[in-house]
C-alpha cells in the first residue's frame, strides 16, 4: 500500500479519535464539579486529577526517561500551552456557567486557522471556510437566546477564553513535535497544567483555601486517584490525534465537547438545552463533519 493511501486513513482515524475524545472532554465539568462540592475549590480539583494522572504515568515515563531527557525543550513547549489551557479551562468551569466557559473555549477554531495560516502555509478551503461558519455560527446560535454575546463577562469567561487561545497554541507545538513520544506528550501536558494551577494559587490568593470536612480527606483523595481512569484516556484520545492534524482542525474535531457538554449540563445540572440549543448544536457537529471529509 502506497503511502498516498495510507495517509488519508491514518488523519481519519484520528479525526474519529479526537472527536471520541472531545466528547470525554464534554464530560469533564463532571468531576471539576464534584470535586468542588467536597471543598476543593479554584483551581485545586484539576491539582488533585492531575496529580493522580501523573502518579499513573510513571511506568510509562520511566520507559522513555532517556529519549524525553534529549527533547525536553520541545516537550516544554507543547507542555507549557496545552497544559496552560487544560488547567485555565478547569479552573474556568468553577467560576462560571458550563456553557460559557465550554463556547468561550471553542472560539479555537479561529486562533487555529490563523496560526495555520501564519505558521504551516495552509490555505483557506471552502470546506475549512464552510466548517468554520458552522461551528462558529452554532456558538452565536446558543449563545443568542440570553443575548449574550461570546465576549468574557467575568473571570472565568476570561479564563475559558484564555484557554482556546492556549490550546490553539499547544497544538501548533504538538503537530510540529511529532516524533515525541505519546506518553512524552501527555507528562508534557499533565505537568504544564499541575504547574500553571499551582501558581494560580498565588495568583487567586485565600479564596482557593480548600474546605474539606473533617474525617473526609482520605475519601477525597481515593476518588482523585480514581479519577486518572478518566482523565488519561481522554488526555491520549486529544494529544494523540494533535500529533497528526493541524491546529485548526483539532479545534473544529473538538467540538463534539460543545455538544455532549451543553447535553449533560442540561440533564445533570438544570443548564437549558431547548430548541436553540439542538439548532447550535447541529451546526457544531456540521463543521467536525465538514472537516473530516475536507481532503
Amino acid at each position: 500500500m502506497s503511502l498516498s493511501q495510507t495517509q488519508p486513513d491514518r488523519s481519519t482515524r484520528a479525526s474519529i479519535i479526537l472527536v471520541m475524545g472531545g466528547a470525554l472532554w464534554g464530560l469533564y465539568w463532571i468531576p471539576v464539579r464534584f470535586f468542588l462540592d467536597q471543598g476543593l475549590t479554584g483551581p485545586w480539583p484539576g491539582i488533585a486529577m492531575y496529580c493522580a494522572a501523573l502518579i499513573a504515568l510513571i511506568p510509562f515515563i520511566w520507559a522513555d526517561r532517556r529519549l524525553l531527557t534529549r527533547q525536553w525543550r520541545d516537550l516544554m513547549l507543547s507542555g507549557m500551552f496545552t497544559g496552560a489551557a487544560f488547567s485555565l479551562y478547569s479552573i474556568s468551569l468553577v467560576y462560571t456557567d458550563v456553557v460559557r466557559s465550554i463556547l468561550l473555549f471553542y472560539l479555537t477554531p479561529i486562533w487555529g486557522t490563523v496560526l495555520g495560516l501564519v505558521f504551516l502555509g495552509e490555505r483557506l478551503s471552502l470546506m475549512r471556510l464552510a466548517g468554520l461558519i458552522c461551528g462558529l455560527g452554532g456558538l452565536f446560535v446558543v449563545l443568542g437566546d440570553s443575548g449574550f454575546v461570546p465576549w468574557p463577562q467575568n473571570m472565568g469567561d476570561w479564563l475559558a477564553l484564555a484557554s482556546g487561545v492556549c490550546w490553539a497554541l499547544g497544538t501548533l507545538g504538538l503537530y510540529k513535535a511529532g516524533n515525541i513520544s505519546i506518553s512524552g506528550q501527555v507528562f508534557a501536558f499533565v505537568t504544564g497544567a499541575l504547574l500553571l494551577s499551582l501558581l494560580s494559587l498565588a495568583v487567586l490568593g485565600n479564596q482557593t483555601l480548600p474546605n474539606i470536612a473533617q474525617g473526609e480527606t482520605l475519601r477525597v483523595v481515593g476518588y482523585a486517584l480514581l479519577s486518572a481512569f478518566y482523565v488519561l484516556p481522554m488526555v491520549y484520545m486529544t494529544i494523540w490525534p494533535a500529533t497528526k492534524l493541524s491546529p485548526a482542525r483539532v479545534g473544529l474535531l473538538l467540538m463534539s465537547e460543545v455538544v455532549i457538554g451543553l447535553a449533560s449540563a442540561a440533564a445533570l445540572s438544570g443548564e437549558p438545552f431547548g430548541l436553540r440549543e439542538f439548532l447550535g448544536a447541529t451546526l457544531i457537529v456540521s463543521a467536525a463533519v465538514l472537516e473530516i471529509l475536507r481532503k
